[in-house]
């Protein structure tokens, strides 16, 4: 078959999906925003990459504004149509699409039916949702009104779709409520690419680059945005301020870590590190240097946003600490498979204490990492994964 795999985000997973179907002789390309401002996996081509495995990073214009929600809007409508015109001009089997904005998803979809090719609806984030409940608080009336017209966009996109995957059978019940017909929907959980996490000492080059490596180590990486609660991690900070073993460190850009940096400076605090984004290549040795590793999530997130940085985490056989709602996906399976403490996403007091906890208890946060990198090594088998894929990319694209 001939795929684009489109991955907004540009997730590590995703394109380990692509490198796995183009090694069973797919020819796929692989297209992500290359002007998004998140942490990106392996996207440039490496030598052992098989020659029918394409990447093609769409950039745009100008400097992506994401804070900037009305010119937002038209940058990633600007970014919809380049993808658009990519797919014309590759002529794909099927396309796949995932962790798109609504309005992007609708110009993307359209530019796949134009070209007679199937569409892949890939469900990783309810994203009309997120947008209805961002604009409801932000401008209550019209608000709601435009976030109503975007969710009944999403839903007439899932509906038109050739197949629909969830990330969780916690999507499913919306999706029966939205109309998509079951026979179309299949649910094939997230993973992280565990072959480019290998275990690495805490004593790493990372570490000793940033004077880590005899400190005790919370670290929280990834995006701190509109769905995070960044007070926590200076509450932590603050809570910690007096023992000179501790850090706290973020590897993070935007909104977030630029009010803590004001906050540490207000404070005085001299163990919270705010650092960029850091190279893909730099992650496993990074995630190493922790001692315990971080995740938040808002408490109106609920069941509809996961966030993959977890999965990320189990790979690097450290324990977890989650502020996250507890009906959501991330927070069940740390709790199943006993990878780490999980507290509700507003109990700031009991975040701190489970943080102290596992600072004092060595063997429980070595049990917590153990559990945590056997999870990874039994679930996330990207052969088992890419097969699932092909049998649903196959249908939809016959």
């Amino acid at each position: 078959m001939r795929i684009v795999n489109h991955d907004y985000a540009g997730h590590p997973f995703q394109v380990q999906l692509s490198r796995a179907l183009a090694r069973r002789g797919h020819d796929v390309l692989h297209v992500y925003s290359a002007s998004n401002q998140t942490p990106h996996g392996a996207l440039a081509r490496r030598d052992a990459d098989p020659a029918r495995f394409e990447v093609d990073g769409i950039a745009l214009a100008e400097p992506f504004q994401k804070w900037n929600y009305l010119k937002r809007r038209g940058q990633e409508l600007e970014y919809a149509r380049l993808v658009a015109a990519r797919i014309h001009a590759w002529r794909p089997d099927v396309v796949i699409s995932g962790n798109t904005p609504t309005e992007a998803q609708r110009v993307i979809q359209g530019a796949a039916f134009e070209r007679a090719s199937g569409f892949v609806f890939w469900v990783q984030d309810v994203y009309s949702m997120a947008v209805h409940k961002i604009l409801r608080r932000k401008i209550p009336l019209a608000g709601d009104l435009v976030g109503r017209a975007y969710m009944a966009i999403e839903r007439g996109l899932l509906r038109r779709s050739d197949a629909v995957i969830l990330i969780t059978e916690d999507f499913r019940p919306l999706m029966e409520r939205w109309g998509v017909e079951a026979g179309r929907v299949h649910v094939i959980p997230n993973w992280a690419p565990l072959g480019d996490m290998p275990l690495h000492p805490k004593a790493n080059d990372w570490a000793r680059a940033h004077s880590l490596e005899d400190a005790f180590c919370f670290l929280y990486s990834g995006t701190l945005g509109m769905k995070h609660n960044p007070d926590l991690l200076l509450q932590l900070a603050l809570h910690f301020r007096e023992d000179k073993r501790v850090r706290v460190v973020v590897a993070s850009e935007g909104p977030g870590p630029d009010w803590l940096r004001a906050q540490r400076d207000e404070h005085g605090l001299d163990n919270l590190d705010i650092m960029g984004w850091q190279p893909f290549e730099a992650v496993p040795e990074m995630l190493a240097a922790a001692d315990v590793l971080v995740a938040i999530l808002e408490p109106d997130a609920g069941v509809f946003s996961v966030p993959s940085k977890v999965l990320t985490y189990l790979c690097a056989e450290r324990a977890l600490l989650l502020a996250v709602p507890p009906e959501n996906l991330a927070a069940r399976l740390v709790a199943d498979i006993g990878a780490g403490r999980v507290v509700p996403p507003d109990a700031t007091e009991a975040f701190v204490e489970a943080a102290a906890a596992l600072m004092a208890d060595d063997a429980a946060r070595a049990a917590y990492g153990q559990n945590a990198r056997r999870y990874a090594e039994a679930q996330f088998d990207i052969a088992g994964i890419a097969d699932r894929f092909e049998e649903v990319l196959a249908a939809a694209g016959a």
